[in-house]
């Protein structure tokens, strides 16, 4: 795993698990970069560290080279609220784990690219070992690809099909 990169973030919630993730990763030898917060005194919006953590992803993803696996790890309070934002990216496959069959589905399955974790619902330890299972386990590929690449194709469908936010020349 020691050519893996690890972009990491929380809100203030997850900043106390952030920070101990951090710890761990750094002491496997991987390349960790924590884009925040750098506090839980002050309140920090979850969307925006979402957000932070999927932008440095992909901007990385594009100019490392293959050999080198980038992926994401955002915690906040229930881990619903980053997850929610995180799959809001094109190239961002985002799974809210609590357990470590979740987690590790989620990478033979559906090639997960960010990790999203509740710190008000797991232990540190618990967290810790979500942690290993989902970066230790690698994507079947195969028939399972074909649905992948329609994740993708899912979301350029629906944004073509959009329509007006309601009070903005709708109805």
């Amino acid at each position: 795993m020691s050519d893996m990169t690890i972009i990491i973030g929380s809100d203030h919630a997850g900043y106390v698990l952030k920070s101990k993730l951090v710890s761990l990763l750094a002491s496997s030898g991987l390349s960790v970069h924590d884009v925040g917060c750098q506090s839980s005194d002050v309140s920090s919006d979850y969307p925006l560290n979402a957000a932070a953590v999927c932008e440095k992803l992909l901007m990385l993803t594009q100019v490392q080279p293959e050999s080198q696996v980038v992926r994401g790890i955002i915690v906040c309070g229930s881990g619903v609220g980053v997850s929610i934002a995180a799959n809001r990216f094109k190239g961002i496959r985002a799974v809210l784990s609590h357990d470590l069959h979740t987690a590790a589905l989620s990478r033979l399955h559906n090639d997960t690219n960010v990790l999203c974790l509740g710190a008000r619902i797991i232990a540190p330890e618990l967290a810790f070992a979500i942690v290993e299972t989902w970066l230790s386990t690698s994507f079947e590929g195969e028939r399972h690809q074909p649905r992948v690449d329609q994740l993708d194709a899912l979301l350029q469908v629906h944004k073509a099909q959009s329509h007006p936010v309601h009070g903005a020349g709708c109805c």
